[in-house]
C-alpha cells in the first residue's frame, strides 16, 4: 500500500488549494504528505529573463511557504518537499508512481487559457495510473475545505468493470463518514431510433432493467462497507451532464478513466473530460482497464 499524498506545487492559487486539500487528505488517511515543484529548464514559460539561481531560489521558496503554511494548519502531519528538474507533467507522473494519491491544481502559472483542467493536469492525467485529484481555487475559496457532510458522488458503468472506481469512492465516502451517491447515465439502443412508434413502456422497462444492474453492482459494495450510506440515480441521457449536476455541492466527484491510448495517444474519455472541465467540485480521476 502506497504511504504518502503528493501534491503539486508551483506558487499559483491553484495549486495552493490543491495542496490544502492535499493536506486534508493526508490527514483523513493518516499518512505524510509530499509537496513537490518542478522546473522545466531552460523552457518554463514562467520565468522568462531569469537565470537558473533565480529560478531554483523562487522553487525553494515556494515549497517553503506551501509546508509553512500547511504546517501551521496540521500541526501533527509529516511534510516532505521535492524539487526537480524536468518538464512538470514527466516529473508529476514519476512522482505519483509510489503515492496512493496525486493531487494536482486546475492550471498552474504555464497553463493554457481555455482548458480549465490545465495543460500539465491532463498530461499528467493520462500518463500515470495512480488516483488524482483536481482541485480548483473555487473549491477551496478561503482554504477551509468543503462541507464535511457533503456526498461523495462517483460514476459508474454497468457494461464496464468498475471496482477501482467503486473501491475509491467507498473509502473516500467511509473515512469521510458521509454519503455516497452513484450516479448511472444510460441511452436507448440505436435500433429504436428507427422506430416509427416508440411505446413508452420499452423505456420504463429498460429504466427498471438498467437500475437492477447497478443494484447488483453495488452489493457486494454495500456488504464491504455497511456503514457507507449508499444512494443511486439512474438517468437517461448524458452520463457527463448528470455527474456535472451532481456535482453541485459534493465534496468530491469520483469517474473512471481507461487505460488505453489511441494513435494520437493517451485520451480521457468523454464522460471524465465533461466532468474535470465543468463540474463545480474537486474531481478524483481512476484509471482502470
Amino acid at each position: 500500500m502506497e504511504d504518502h499524498v503528493t501534491a503539486g506545487v508551483d506558487g499559483s492559487p491553484e495549486s495552493r488549494a490543491a495542496a490544502r486539500w492535499a493536506a486534508r487528505e493526508a490527514v483523513l488517511r493518516q499518512v505524510p504528505l509530499r509537496l513537490v515543484h518542478a522546473v522545466d529548464w531552460p523552457l518554463d514559460p514562467v520565468f522568462p529573463g531569469l537565470g537558473r539561481q533565480d529560478v531554483d531560489r523562487w522553487a525553494d521558496q515556494a515549497l517553503t511557504e506551501a509546508a509553512q503554511e500547511l504546517h501551521g494548519r496540521h500541526p501533527n502531519l509529516e511534510i516532505t518537499t521535492r524539487c526537480l528538474t524536468a518538464r512538470p507533467a514527466a516529473a508529476l507522473a514519476a512522482e505519483a508512481a509510489d503515492a496512493g494519491l496525486l493531487v494536482l491544481g486546475s492550471r498552474g502559472l504555464g497553463g493554457l487559457v481555455g482548458f480549465i483542467a490545465g495543460s500539465v493536469a491532463m498530461s499528467t492525467l493520462v500518463a500515470t495510473g495512480t488516483p488524482v485529484v483536481i482541485v480548483r481555487v473555487a473549491d477551496d475559496p478561503d482554504g477551509l475545505g468543503t462541507d464535511s457532510s457533503a456526498e461523495v458522488v462517483v460514476g459508474v458503468d454497468i457494461h464496464e468493470a468498475c471496482d477501482r472506481v467503486l473501491s475509491f469512492a467507498f473509502e473516500e465516502a467511509d473515512r469521510r463518514d458521509c454519503p455516497l451517491r452513484v450516479v448511472h447515465g444510460w441511452k436507448m439502443p440505436a435500433a429504436y431510433s428507427y422506430v416509427p412508434f416508440f411505446d413508452p413502456d420499452n423505456e420504463r422497462d429498460i429504466g427498471r432493467s438498467v437500475t437492477h444492474m447497478v443494484d447488483d453492482m453495488l452489493l457486494p459494495w454495500r456488504h464491504k462497507f455497511p456503514d457507507v450510506n449508499v444512494s443511486h440515480s439512474v438517468f437517461m441521457g448524458s452520463a457527463g451532464d448528470h455527474l456535472v449536476r451532481a456535482a453541485q455541492g459534493a465534496q468530491l466527484v469520483v469517474v473512471g478513466r481507461h487505460v488505453r491510448r489511441s494513435a494520437l495517444g493517451a485520451h480521457l474519455g468523454s464522460v471524465a473530460h465533461a466532468v474535470l472541465h465543468h463540474a463545480a467540485a474537486p474531481v478524483a480521476v481512476i484509471a482502470h482497464d
